[in-house]
């Protein structure tokens, strides 16, 4: 066999490589040193924002539902929560010796009814 010496070394493909990485460096080093990217913000006449109240579903521990402070059942609440915009945000304050099951149903039918804003309310406890 006759093999040729080890002669000369194509660097070009390594220059290339580096000089990519280069560039990569230089065009991040200012969102690295400011932490964001400048950006001009288009600007907009000051509108008062429309606070939505959370409404409130209480399960009591005798079982009874309650919307809004008025009693109600599983079967009249999707009911009364056609027209209220997705947004709606609730609070479910169940009793904890109210079943699982009921409170499993309430956030099943706010869920059927597209809402995602939902929130349970809880105390803080001691030991």
């Amino acid at each position: 066999m006759d093999e040729k010496p080890f002669e000369t070394l194509n660097v070009i493909p390594l220059v290339d490589v580096m000089l990519v990485l280069l560039t990569m460096v230089l065009t991040t080093a200012n969102f690295v040193a400011t932490g964001r990217i400048p950006v001009s913000l288009p600007q907009a006449t000051q509108a008062k924002a429309e606070k939505q109240k959370d409404r409130t579903i209480e399960l009591a521990a005798d079982g009874r539902i309650y919307f809004d402070g008025q009693a109600t059942t599983k079967e009249e609440l999707p009911g009364r929560l056609t027209g209220l915009p997705p947004e709606t945000g609730f609070l479910i304050r169940a009793d904890r010796a109210v079943a699982l099951q009921s409170f499993i149903d309430v956030a099943d039918i706010l869920k059927k009814s597209n809402f995602t804003k939902i929130a349970v309310q809880t105390k803080a406890g001691g030991k």
